[in-house]
């Protein structure tokens, strides 16, 4: 089959390149076939017939025109009247090659751009031109406008797991220029949405049993949706007076997603595992992509999510000795009864998420750069770092996707955890080493001190942590330093605190340990949080009671049923804030602006920021 040429010239780079490949694909599938149906193939009889058919197929897709070879969509338009809804199987593989070539024929154009911005800056120079830093600085902003526009647009055209980069790129503040951050926030927890009509038939398909109707589980069900992600979208509904009458938010998968997801993982792996080698790329993607395809797996699976919510859940609201204490974040609770591996139904958290703070704040007047939200922020940072702290420390069992979208502003003032697919438990050996280095970094009394550095990086290496060969021998203490302490300014051995510094100890890496992958994704959220707040934190010193009260537990295990005086007076201090912090909210806006200038100015006299 030819295609005309007035129909080739008419394509862009990018669709020539994809079906340029989809037809050599094509190609090699026609010598398969000649060896299959020559009898020369090693497959059993019964299997020629259906790699012929598959063959065959392939070969038909692959000569089709470009327009006819666009990404198949996440949500796939389903006869919403008729039958069941069919989850269709994987993406084909020239639909797979197209959906990767159309993603690199959009993003390599924004590296080379890039690279030419570079090229002409170090051409001028040696010409003996004098460059304006000033001058410089607006070129690189004008590129990185440019840059996050299209990459936006790219991922929006995509979505899938590309989603999720965006996500990450959005949450790291202290790592990506702010066009990025600010063109990808608002991937965080909104995208494309699914018709109320689709959704509707997978929960009646997944929940409903015997000849139950809709109207007999939801008083009422909110056709639009509190928010639409990559795996699934959310709806406000009532459960019925036979579920309980309470107000509920329900969890719905996209139909199809789960193939399209690991297939761009697959293509993010196979992109990341030749770069291992390069010595100017500072981290292992291809472990961190492994590891997010492990948890990736499992957040298909609902089920699960509702166990993760549950565990994590009660562990905040009590200590490792089993005595309750108030929790540093609010978790929803799955309705028992009411949930599958494709649909989740849960408490419902009256709040808005954090992605949408600075708007809301807009609205109701508040400066987003006044000390209100400034006061907020520390709060948020304090209820995030002893949450984190607790779950990594305590049980090794933690949320593993933070991101803006996934953290929620309740009413009341608290902050809400939601959306739990992504979870991981680590193991025990680890968290014990972690816990040690978080207490050496906590203890040490300078930055240089040899004794305390070779202990530090001893037990760094303990972790797993593996650096090159001619690495100095300051890089393990430092590795750490650069992870789990952001009040220093210079780390020990002359290196860098930017991660993509050529004088970084993350340049030093030569692997990291995969259990320790998704630790590190909740240390960047707090750093990025903490750097916007542009307050030094260190979770190493924030860390340290918690790490030193796991290690006391581990030589000490405390004896069941004693209830102790200070577990009560701690009851009665959170108690006693709570209160305080439910007053302020009822105080005018006036009096709520005074209270928290005050508090922030009695924060810097004593040392806290």
């Amino acid at each position: 089959v030819m295609l005309p040429f007035t129909k080739f010239e008419a394509m862009g780079l990018g669709a020539r390149f994809a079906w340029a490949l989809a037809l050599l694909c094509a190609g090699r599938a026609d010598g398969v076939a000649t060896g299959v149906a020559g009898g020369k193939s090693p497959l059993p009889p019964s299997s020629r017939q259906v790699a012929l058919g598959r063959i065959q197929a392939m070969r038909r897709q692959a000569v089709m025109l470009p327009s006819e070879l666009e990404p198949a969509p996440l949500s796939p338009t389903v006869a919403v009247d008729e039958g069941e809804i069919e989850y269709p199987g994987p993406l084909s593989g020239p639909q797979r090659l197209l959906r990767a070539a159309t993603f690199w024929s959009r993003a390599l154009p924004i590296v080379f751009s890039y690279l030419q911005l570079q090229a002409s800056f170090n051409v001028r120079e040696r010409m003996g031109e004098t460059l304006d830093e000033a001058a410089m600085e607006l070129e690189w902003d004008a590129q990185h406008t440019m840059g996050a526009a299209k990459l936006k647009e790219t991922i929006e055209t995509l979505m899938g797991f590309y989603v999720k980069t965006g996500q990450i790129i959005a949450a790291r503040v202290d790592l990506f220029p702010r066009q990025y951050t600010d063109a990808l926030s608002g991937l965080t927890d909104y995208v494309d949405a699914m018709p109320a009509s689709l959704v509707k038939r997978v929960i009646e398909q997944e929940l409903l049993t015997g000849t139950e109707t809709f109207s007999d589980v939801f008083q009422w069900f909110d056709d639009e949706p509190l928010g639409a992600a990559s795996i699934a979208q959310v709806h406000h509904a009532r459960l019925t007076h036979k579920y309980g009458g309470m107000e509920v938010a329900v969890k719905v998968q996209r139909p199809a997603i789960e193939p399209k997801l690991l297939g761009d993982i697959a293509n993010l792996k196979a992109l990341a595992k030749p770069l291992r080698s390069v010595p100017s790329i500072p981290v292992d993607y291809y472990v961190v992509f492994s590891e997010l395809e492990a948890q990736l797996a499992d957040e298909f699976d609902f089920v699960k999510e509702a166990a993760a919510m549950e565990r994590i859940g009660a562990a905040l609201l009590r200590t490792p000795s089993g005595e309750p204490c108030q929790s540093p974040v609010r978790t929803p609770l799955p309705v028992a009864n009411l949930v599958t591996r494709r649909c989740l139904v849960m408490e419902y958290m009256d709040g808005i998420p954090l992605s949408r703070a600075k708007a809301q704040m807009e609205k109701r007047g508040i400066d987003p750069d006044g000390p209100e939200a400034q006061l907020f922020a520390l709060k948020l940072l304090r209820a995030l770092t002893d949450a984190f702290g607790r779950s990594i420390l305590e049980t090794g069992f933690f949320h593993a996707d933070p991101h803006a979208g996934n953290l929620f502003v309740m009413k009341d003032g608290s902050i809400g955890l939601i959306d739990f697919g992504q979870v991981k438990q680590i193991s025990g050996r680890a968290r014990e080493a972690l816990a040690k280095v978080i207490v050496a970094l906590a203890d040490r009394k300078s930055d240089d001190d040899p004794d305390e550095l070779a202990l530090i990086g001893r037990l760094s290496l303990e972790l797993g942590v593996v650096l090159k060969p001619d690495a100095k021998p300051e890089g393990p203490a430092a590795t750490a330093m650069w992870l789990f302490d952001g009040s220093v300014d210079k780390l020990p051995g002359g290196y860098d605190m930017g991660e993509l510094s050529p004088n970084s100890p993350v340049m030093e890496l030569q692997s990291f340990p995969q259990d320790l992958v998704l630790v590190g994704r909740a240390t960047v959220l707090i750093k990025g949080i903490a750097a916007r707040l542009g307050v030094k934190w260190s979770l190493a010193r924030e860390w340290a009671p918690i790490a030193r009260s796991v290690l006391e537990q581990q030589r000490n295990p405390p004896r069941p049923g004693r209830t102790r005086f200070r577990a009560v007076l701690r009851t009665m201090r959170e108690w006693c804030k709570g209160r305080a912090e439910k007053v302020a909210t009822r105080l005018s806006p006036a009096l709520r602006r005074r209270l928290a200038s005050a508090v922030l100015r009695l924060r810097k006299l004593r040392g806290l920021e």
